[in-house]
């Protein structure tokens, strides 16, 4: 019956919709790279010992606890306290274990090993009871006040100690990291408590889902506080994401606020650490091995050897975090590296006068220096190039050694050089340094060093270039050619290095796919060329290393969109080899443009399906006003569900906003801020996505609608089948006996348990309402098939019924379908609200051992409303209310209020069922008006 209200164009149209809806998804959780991160392995049995608290602070939070990891003999050294080294704080996030810090406890603690405990780090662990702070917000000012309590009692147990610390480092995974930030909002908090901070996969910009007030208002104190006292912060802070691995925080959320005055604080995609160069999930990156181990060697760079704390130096701490997290030069940290650098002993000089050189170095027994005259090639060329693959075979020990140099005003050798191996960036397989020669007017010579090597071969290659020839432009294809047409270039010369300038790429809905085809001539050993996709407005670069010859792909879409006043483009660098030539595709994916759509605003699709629900229940409503009857859900979202019946006042509203005169009347009338302009600024394109969303939205409507009809009918087939027919209402009452006994039940449960729980038992009695009524319907309908005489009685009574008093009414059949479609709208959006309340929930039957009453409640004023209005809702009638003068004002409600939800409920999901229970509350009132 719901399908046959639809016709075939609009059903392949939601068939279209479900189809486009799942190539985004499929992108989303599937539509990224195989997970490369090592597993991290502990040597000995993990050991977590609790920390006692003090009594008064147990008891204030009975669910919360203190660790302290160890393994083997240090666990065992360590449970008589006090403690030495050097204190770390792990915060888990959204439903994390205190247990996720033993990976990179155990690598610190294997480091130590190595210096044999000159240094090393106790890592304490936060039990937060695994709680869904991500879901629910009222728990996040309590993690905030404990974990304060908890660094006061860490630097306790340091007491009589000689280089007692004074401040604490933090690594917060996920909501973690968002607590750790919270701290400096509390009043009695001094900053000095902290000395470093570390997030990882942490959403900084936003919640991922904003679910309730107190999540949003959380954000909303923390990230103002950041950004009003920035010049007063001086924590450093580093934020490292996930990548597209991470479909459930977007590297996009964790990226810190950039501001002028605040330098302290770094943000970094775990693709562009050096030495990690892979993406992460949103659990993996706290076990990801590559990842550890590069924040454990900035950790024991971190060091001050004068009081074996981590230093306090600001400009230290963070000269630390950019060498090991954004660009990495193949050499060991130096706070103050030597520029000058000695070239003495027995070597053998060799001067190389040609434009392009190679040196394959293998059981070398002497030191060679080779040396390249700049005067002539500064004539000619702009840049130098060189790269060596001088790397240890394990990727996680590099040769360190300084291996090119310059010479100034030299004729042929230089005693002393200067050291410019410190410009060099390490590459997965090779370390490369590119040169501009006239930022160096003063050298002479180029100086490539080869020491002597025993069983180990590398090749160091170096040649001169002109900047035109080597920078390649290839304007990407547009957004709407859906990978129909591609635009190519080809490399013919024989170079190491090319930029590929990726004009026109800028934006988040923009995703393409790069294919690199390399083509090589004979060569007999194994050729490795290296793809680094460079971002210059944000780090979230990318590498690819393919074999050659080869064909590889890769994709090509953002994090962060490029702001508005930057003109820095887009580049595939590529490390190639000069045997082969290459050749670079780029055409449109479809399929991640959806992808992104789904990334970035997935979630406010709840939203645009419950806006869609309110214009088919407003459609319904003026159906039964002008004509008696209620049509199918189905056939009313087809009617009603139009884009350009919301968005354009969206739209308007927001251009409205620009004026002055506008704004203040909106600020006085304590409007909340437009979600359209919130969600701009997170650099969305509104009309465009907004049309998508709609579209998604009135297909899940569409088939959301279909799903509860089916089990609407289902349950009634079940309910005859467990029990004896029913019969319809003979007699219509608004309030039966029991229903002020029933709503006076669920208001106390609201107050004294959850509010979400007191919402869900009235969707199940609203639910089970309403299929009685479909069962009463069915065996009616049944007995009129058998019995076609007593059926016709029995309508002739009901017609006599329908006109005696109203207030004995009889239903009709057609009244009680009129009813059950009606009924099943509701049942759409009461699903919503019950969706949308169900994280305060799951939070409260996860935490009811220790609290029986959920505080703070965010779905309390709403239950209170929503359960006599449901109450009554459940024994509505459409007869009831057909001639009721409220009926007409109440089926123009629901597109204003549509509006309404797109306006102010895109970013902010908690508001939605304020929008949805406005004509629901109408609509009960009709039958008193």
């Amino acid at each position: 019956m719901f399908l046959h209200s639809v016709n075939l164009w609009n059903l392949a149209f939601y068939a279209l919709m479900v189809f486009m809806a799942t190539l985004g998804l499929w992108d989303v959780f599937f539509g990224f790279e195989e997970n490369k991160c090592s597993m991290s392995y502990m040597f000995e049995y993990p050991e977590y010992q609790k920390i006692e608290l003090p009594k008064k602070l147990a008891k204030r939070y009975p669910a919360y606890e203190l660790y302290l990891y160890g393994e083997g003999s240090y666990a065992e050294e360590h449970k008589s306290l006090p403690l030495t080294g050097i204190p770390v704080l792990f915060l888990p996030g959204n439903a994390g274990s205190y247990k996720q810090v033993r990976s990179i406890g155990s690598i610190a603690l294997r480091k130590a090993e190595d210096i044999d405990f000159k240094y090393h780090f106790d890592f304490f662990s936060v039990n937060f009871n695994e709680e869904l702070v991500a879901l629910y917000g009222g728990s996040l000012q309590k993690q905030t006040k404990f974990v304060h309590e908890c660094i006061k009692t860490i630097l306790k147990l340091y007491k009589g100690q000689e280089f007692a610390p004074k401040s604490v480092a933090i690594i917060g995974h996920s909501m973690g990291g968002l607590v750790a930030r919270a701290l400096l909002t509390l009043k009695n908090f001094k900053q000095d408590l902290i000395n470093l901070l570390i997030t990882q996969a942490t959403p900084h910009v936003a919640p991922v889902m904003p679910l309730d007030r107190f999540i949003t208002d959380f954000y909303m104190t923390v990230n103002n506080y950041w950004i009003l006292n920035a010049r007063h912060i001086n924590l450093t802070t580093l934020s490292v994401a996930g990548g597209f691995r991470d479909y459930q925080v977007r590297s996009g959320l964790t990226f810190l606020p950039k501001l002028s005055h605040h330098t302290s604080a770094l943000s970094v995609v775990s693709s562009a650490v050096p030495k990690t160069w892979v993406s992460t999930d949103h659990l993996s990156i706290v076990w990801c091995k590559q990842l550890q181990l590069t924040t454990i060697r900035a950790f024991f760079d971190l060091i001050d050897a004068d009081t074996k704390q981590i230093t306090q130096n600001p400009k230290k701490k963070l000269s630390v975090l950019n060498h090991h997290f954004i660009r990495h030069p193949a050499k060991h940290f130096e706070e103050n590296p030597a520029i000058i650098s000695d070239l003495t002993g027995t070597s053998m000089w060799v001067p190389v006068k040609v434009s392009k050189w190679t040196y394959v170095a293998y059981n070398e027994s002497d030191k060679i220096y080779f040396t390249f005259p700049l005067a002539n090639h500064r004539k000619i060329y702009t840049h130098v190039y060189c790269q060596s693959t001088m790397l240890a075979v394990h990727l996680f020990k590099t040769d360190t050694n300084s291996w090119i140099f310059g010479c100034i005003n030299s004729t042929s050798m230089c005693r002393q050089g200067v050291d410019l191996s410190w410009k060099a960036e390490l590459l997965p397989t090779i370390k490369s340094l590119t040169l501009r020669l006239q930022d160096y007017p003063s050298l002479s010579h180029l100086v490539v060093y080869v020491p002597s090597i025993h069983g180990s071969k590398f090749v160091v290659d170096c040649e001169f270039f002109k900047k035109e020839t080597r920078s390649i432009q290839l304007p990407v294809t547009h957004l709407f050619s859906f990978g129909l047409s591609s635009r190519k270039v080809i490399l013919n010369t024989s170079g190491l290095f090319y930029n590929i300038e990726l004009l026109n790429f800028g934006q988040i809905y923009q995703a393409f796919k790069i294919n690199v085809v390399s083509k090589c001539s004979s060569v007999k050993e194994e050729i490795t060329s290296i793809y680094k996709l460079h971002i210059p407005w944000s780090y979230e670069d990318s590498l690819t290393i393919a074999q050659a010859p080869s064909s590889t792909e890769i994709s090509l879409k953002l994090h962060i969109a490029q702001p508005e006043n930057d003109s820095h483009v887009a580049l595939l660098k590529m490390y190639t080899s000069s045997d082969c030539q290459y050749e670079v595709t780029v055409k449109t994916s479809f399929s991640q443009i959806l992808g992104q759509v789904v990334r970035f605003h997935g979630g406010a699709l709840p939203a645009y399906v419950i806006s869609s629900i309110l214009l088919a229940y407003g459609g319904q409503l003026y159906s039964l006003f002008s004509t008696g009857h209620c049509l199918e859900y189905a056939a009313m979202l087809d009617k009603e569900a139009k884009p350009y019946k919301v968005d354009p006042f969206v739209i308007m509203i927001k251009f409205l906003l620009g004026y002055k005169w506008f704004k203040e009347l909106w600020d006085v009338l304590l409007l909340p801020e437009l979600d359209a302009i919130v969600l701009t600024s997170q650099s969305m394109c509104f009309p465009l996505v907004s049309l998508i969303l709609f579209l998604f939205g009135t297909c899940t409507a569409y088939w959301g609608g279909l799903l509860s009809s089916t089990s609407v009918r289902l349950l009634s087939s079940l309910w005859l089948a467990l029990k004896r027919p029913s019969e319809l209402p003979k007699d219509i009452k608004m309030i039966s006996a029991d229903l002020p006994f029933l709503t006076v039940v669920l208001i106390i449960v609201s107050w004294t348990t959850c509010g979400a729980f007191a919402i869900l038992l009235t969707y199940l009695y609203y639910v089970f309402k309403i299929v009685h009524l479909q069962a009463s319907l069915t065996s009616y309908k049944n007995s009129q098939t058998v019995n076609p005489k007593h059926s016709r009685r029995s309508e002739k009574k009901c017609s006599q019924h329908k006109d005696s008093a109203a207030h004995h009414r009889r239903l009709s059949v057609g009244d009680a379908e009129d009813s059950i479609r009606m009924h099943s709208t509701v049942i759409n959006l009461l699903t919503w609200v019950v969706l949308l309340s169900m994280p305060s929930l799951i939070y409260w039957l996860k935490n009811l051992r220790y609290y029986f009453k959920l505080n703070p409640d965010p779905c309390k004023p709403l239950a209170f409303i929503l359960i006599p209005t449901m109450a009554i809702l459940g024994n509505t009638y459409t007869v009831s209310i057909k001639s009721s003068k409220l009926l007409k004002t109440t089926s123009q409600f629901p597109l204003p209020l549509a509006v309404g939800v797109i306006a102010f409920g895109s970013a902010h999901l908690y508001r939605v069922p304020c929008f949805v229970f406005i004509p629901l509350l109408l609509h009960a009132l009709c039958n008193f008006m």
